[in-house]
């Protein structure tokens, strides 16, 4: 049985964390949708998150501050700024980043990766107080919409994943996506 939790109960973060830890999956807010989130260096659980969604290939992580991602990046000075100027709230960035800071199943072509900072406080709390990314991908089955309503998240799947982190509905758009590539911005997600 999956089990839920208000985002702002003060154990959630810490519920969330050890969730993660043993190769969970887990539904949190984000400022835009709910996101499946596990540990992005955990192989097992990026399997399962790709099995639920009936697909594979990249998946974003949730970054705790701009001063992360910055060692993250695999950017010379002037890339590095351009991209932490873009970051935050509804944007995903997706940039060159160093060799194991992600499993490489989620990574992109050349070893890139779409990064986050919601403006949500339950992401903020969650990727601060977790050693490694978490991942952000949003919560639905390939080709269908995504699920907005907690309730309904659990009885797709509940067999499926671990906790429900909750905020009511939340039914925002996506978040806009840019690829940062020879050091210029392409848009692929408006």
């Amino acid at each position: 049985m999956v089990e839920r939790i208000n985002w702002d109960n003060t154990g959630a973060v810490t519920k969330a964390c050890e969730v993660l830890k043993k190769g969970g999956v887990l539904v949190y807010p984000t400022d835009t949708l709910y996101g499946f989130g596990c540990d992005a260096k955990n192989e097992q659980a990026i399997h399962t998150i790709n099995t639920i969604k009936n697909r594979s290939g990249p998946m974003s992580v949730i970054a705790p501050s701009k001063d992360a991602v910055e060692t993250w990046l695999k950017l010379p000075g002037s890339g590095k700024m351009d991209v932490l100027k873009k970051l935050g709230g509804a944007t995903t960035v997706i940039v060159p980043v160093k060799d194991n800071i992600i499993s490489k199943n989620i990574s992109g072509n050349n070893q890139t990766l779409g990064i986050r900072i919601p403006d949500h406080p339950f992401c903020q709390k969650l990727s601060q107080n977790y050693s490694n990314p978490v991942t952000t991908t949003s919560v639905n089955r390939n080709k269908q919409g995504p699920l907005t309503n907690p309730d309904e998240i659990i009885k797709e799947f509940s067999h499926e994943i671990q906790l429900v982190i909750e905020d009511g509905i939340i039914a925002g758009a996506a978040s806009t996506v840019y690829l940062f590539e020879k050091n210029k911005w392409k848009v692929l997600r408006p």
